[in-house]
C-alpha cells in the first residue's frame, strides 16, 4: 500500500468530478495523506489503511479503514467486504459495507451485498441490493456529525436535487411514537 501527499502545481485546476472524490483541504499536511488504488492496479488480498482510501482501479478481498473514509471511484470495481467510518459508491460494490458513521451511494453507483451504518444517502439512480442495518449512533459520533454539519464549504452551494439523506433511526422513533 502506497501513501501519497498531495503537491503539483498550484495553478492546475482538477475536474468537477475529481474535486467531488478527493480529500477535503485542511491546515495540517497530515490531513492530506491518503492512499489511493489507480485505474490500472489490481489488488487481490487485505487491505489495512490508516488514511483514506480512494479506489479507482480493482480490489477483491478486503478493505479496513476504520476511521477513515473510502471512496469507490466510478471506474473502480470492489469484490470485497468494507469496514470503514465513511463509504462513498460511485462505481461498482459487490461485498458487505460496515460502517460506523456514514454511506453514501452516488447516482452513478452500485452496491450488491449488506450495509450497516448510523446514516444513509442514496442519490436518485443508485442502485443497491441488500440488507440495510441502520444503528443508532454513539453520543461522541452524533456530537462529530453535528461539528461536520457547523462548517459549510466556502463558495459551494450543494445541488440536492434527487437526494434523499436523513438519519433513519430518528425518523423511526418518531414514526413508532
Amino acid at each position: 500500500m502506497a501513501t501519497f501527499t498531495q503537491t503539483g502545481n498550484a495553478n492546475a485546476q482538477p475536474s468537477a468530478s475529481s474535486l467531488a472524490e478527493m480529500p477535503a483541504t485542511q491546515n495540517s499536511s497530515a490531513a492530506n495523506q491518503y492512499s489511493m488504488i489507480g485505474k490500472s492496479i489490481m489488488i487481490k488480498g487485505e487491505i489495512l489503511a490508516s488514511d483514506p482510501v480512494y479506489v479507482y482501479g480493482k480490489v477483491e478481498g478486503s478493505i479496513t479503514a476504520p476511521e477513515h473514509r473510502v471512496t469507490i471511484g466510478k471506474e473502480g470495481t470492489v469484490k470485497a467486504n468494507i469496514r470503514a467510518r465513511e463509504v462513498v459508491v460511485m462505481g461498482d460494490v459487490c461485498g458487505n459495507l460496515d460502517c460506523r458513521e456514514r454511506v453514501e451511494i452516488r447516482a452513478d453507483g452500485s452496491l450488491m451485498g449488506d450495509l450497516s451504518t448510523s446514516r444513509i444517502f442514496i442519490e436518485e439512480g443508485a442502485v443497491l441490493s441488500g440488507s440495510i442495518d441502520v444503528h443508532k449512533p454513539t453520543k461522541k459520533e452524533k456530537a462529530e456529525v453535528r461539528e461536520e454539519q457547523a462548517v459549510e464549504p466556502e463558495g459551494e452551494e450543494l445541488e440536492r436535487r434527487g437526494v434523499v439523506s436523513f438519519p433513519v433511526t430518528e425518523m423511526v422513533e418518531e414514526i413508532a411514537s
